[in-house]
């Protein structure tokens, strides 16, 4: 999970220099297409064509749409109607959503210890957002709300994960959800599609595109999945407050953004919580407690 966080926190400064060449819609239908093909092509080298029972097969194409296509959408629209620095901290609620969803479906024990960690990095994740400018106001509310939906929608789909087979692959369910939710974002992404030059695009662009595609949804995602049923959403889910730490070190890299003293507090205060989450002894509910 540290290298998932190390993959999206590097992806936001990376996606940010791509998608001036590349408009956001057009740039999320390409890298999930080309995504679902390359899962698709490992999956049949690796394990074969193995036949899902019907209501599993049910089951991930709904997570796809609504980890994928509606997350996706939410997502990039939310961005482009609020700040940056909204969208990261309204996106940093996701460990408390999945929190709260897998404590109410009976799915994991969630305990002190475990709440006080998602406190705490949650703090840390403010602290160091914070140190940007934080805006919520009239005009931002509606990006605000399509970010908060997409929130939702990703922690539904960490959660619904728990309820998987245990003879179903992180890859399969990477490479099923990924297909499910492809053709929903290419629809929204076909206008943009048809207006873009692609001889014009620069090498650094299209560099982009294949860190985005390859690392960010193929890489990640398998090791997502595979975390959560492995150790549960709760566990999983708290490392995403590690990611606006990297991604602040990496846009002070790549984008000459400038790091603030609260930021180094908050950076403190995020490894404790998820020292804390991960610490913790006690087991999730049912399937994947080991």
């Amino acid at each position: 999970m540290l290298l998932v966080c190390l993959i999206w926190g590097v992806n936001f400064s990376v996606m940010k220099l791509a998608i001036a060449e590349i408009p956001p819609l057009p740039f999320t239908a390409v890298r999930f297409a080309l995504a679902s093909l390359l899962l698709w092509l490992v999956l049949r080298a690796v394990e074969g064509p193995v036949r899902l029972a019907p209501e599993v097969m049910r089951r991930l194409v709904v997570l796809g749409v609504v980890g994928n296509t509606l997350y996706q959408l939410a997502f990039i629209l939310g961005l482009a109607h609020t700040t940056a620095t909204n969208s990261a901290l309204i996106v940093a609620t996701v460990p408390t959503v999945v929190a709260v969803m897998a404590g109410a479906r009976g799915l994991e024990r969630v305990t002190k210890r475990m709440w006080s960690g998602i406190a705490l990095g949650t703090l840390g994740v403010v602290l160091v957002i914070a140190a940007s400018g934080i805006e919520f106001s009239a005009s931002t509310l509606r990006g605000d709300l399509l970010t908060l939906l997409g929130v939702f929608c990703w922690a539904g789909y960490t959660v619904g994960l728990r309820g998987l087979p245990a003879g179903v692959s992180s890859l399969r369910v990477t490479t099923v959800t990924s297909i499910a939710g492809t053709p929903g974002l290419v629809l929204a992404g076909l206008p943009g599609l048809l207006r873009i030059e692609w001889t014009a695009v620069p090498p650094t662009a299209w560099a982009g595109l294949a860190y985005a595609t390859i690392l960010s949804l193929v890489v990640a995602y398998i090791l997502w999945n595979r975390s959560v049923q492995t150790v549960g959403g709760t566990r999983t889910a708290i490392y995403m407050c590690v990611t606006p730490l990297v991604a602040a070190v990496a846009a002070w890299a790549m984008l000459g953004e400038q790091a603030r003293p609260t930021q180094a507090v908050g950076a403190i205060l995020i490894i404790g919580g998820v020292l804390l989450t991960r610490w913790e002894r006690g087991r999730p509910i049912g399937r994947g407690g080991r």
